[in-house]
């Protein structure tokens, strides 16, 4: 049998990396985690196969009566998500309409958010007399989603009134005789 002898340096070094290694475990150890969570700002009309809707007036039967309006359309949901900024804690949807039609009022009223979604959903103005200018329909939308689809966010009422209504902008005298108006309605999310 081969006897081995150390010198002290090396000894020394043996002792060190035999600690050092025993040093590295203990009954605790951590790591982080990035997490990456990015701002959303999206919107869309559903159902989006047949978004585009037609209102008509009907002409009177009797002489001396004005045009009759067509019967509210409801059958367009908003839907939305949305995870806020540090900066801008809280987004609006506004509405504007591309083409005024003389004599006539386009009305659009949001129902409360309702449907599959969560977070902060945002609350809906009162009925609105659509303009060229931006209005804001919904306000105070945090991050939050409405869910996808029909039955989904927030319900869309259009209706139609000629001028001489209670709160109408409008006048019966304007109206004229067309056989169809587009006018675009354009939605927009975005911070306050």
């Amino acid at each position: 049998m081969k006897k081995l002898n150390y010198s002290l340096p090396l000894s020394i070094v043996l002792i060190a990396i035999s600690v050092n290694v025993k040093a590295q475990d203990t009954n605790t150890d951590n790591h982080t985690i990035g997490i990456t969570i990015p701002e959303v700002a999206l919107l869309d009309i559903e159902p989006s196969a047949s978004k585009n809707i037609t209102l008509a007036f009907t002409a009177p039967t009797e002489a001396g009566q004005p045009l009759v309006a067509p019967s509210p359309n409801t059958t367009l949901w908003l839907n939305y998500s949305s995870v806020k900024s540090i900066a801008d804690p809280t987004r609006n949807v506004t509405v504007k309409l591309t083409a005024v039609v003389p004599g006539v009022d386009i009305k659009v009223t949001a129902a409360a958010a309702s449907g599959s979604g969560g977070g902060t959903r945002g609350t809906p103005a009162a009925q609105l007399i659509l303009s060229a200018t931006d209005q804001t329909i919904i306000s105070g939308i945090g991050s939050a989603y409405t869910g996808d689809g029909v039955n989904n966010g927030h319900n869309l009422t259009y209706a139609l009134n000629y001028g001489s209504t209670a709160g109408s902008v409008a006048s019966y005298g304007d109206l004229e005789a067309k056989a169809s108006v587009v006018a675009t309605v354009t939605y927009t999310i975005s911070d306050n």
